[in-house]
C-alpha cells in the first residue's frame, strides 16, 4: 500500500480543462491536448489551441521521451515541506511532440553537459504534482 503524499500539489487555475491530465496522471500516463484541425500539441491545457485558435480539441497520450532543454540545481526549496529533498535538478524538458514541461531529475550528477541529452520518462506520479524522470 502506497504513503499518503503529504507535500502541497499544484492548484490548477481551471480545474476542469485539466481534469483529463490528472485523471490519465492517476493511471501513469502522459496526456496532453493535441488541436485536430492544425494537428499541434501543447501543454498546458487550454480551451483553444495557442497555434490557430480552434477548439477542436482531443487528449492524446504522448511518449514522455524528451530532451533536457535547461535546469538548475535547487539548494534552498521554495517551500519548507521540499526541504529534505535538496539537492535536486528542476529542469525544463522538451517532449518528442514538442511541448515543454518542468519536470524534476532524481539521482542525477548535475553537469553542463547535460543539456540537451534524451531522457525517458518514468511512470507519471500524479501524488507528486510534477513528472520525475531517471537520469
Amino acid at each position: 500500500m502506497a504513503t499518503e503524499y503529504t507535500k502541497p500539489l499544484p492548484r490548477p487555475l481551471s480545474p476542469e480543462l485539466t481534469r483529463p491530465f490528472w485523471e490519465a496522471a492517476k493511471r501513469h500516463e502522459l496526456r496532453m491536448p493535441r488541436c485536430t484541425t492544425c494537428d499541434h500539441v501543447f501543454f498546458y491545457p487550454r480551451s483553444e489551441c495557442p497555434r490557430c485558435l480552434s477548439t477542436n480539441l482531443e487528449w492524446v497520450q504522448v511518449s514522455g521521451r524528451a530532451r533536457l532543454h535547461s535546469f538548475t540545481v535547487v539548494q534552498q526549496p521554495a517551500n519548507a515541506a521540499f526541504r529534505d529533498d535538496v539537492p535536486y535538478v528542476y529542469a525544463v524538458v522538451q517532449l518528442d511532440e514538442g511541448p515543454r514541461l518542468r519536470s524534476d531529475l532524481p539521482r542525477v550528477a548535475v553537469s553542463s553537459r547535460l543539456c540537451w541529452t534524451h531522457i525517458r520518462r518514468t511512470p507519471l506520479d500524479p501524488t507528486a504534482g510534477r513528472l520525475r524522470h531517471p537520469p
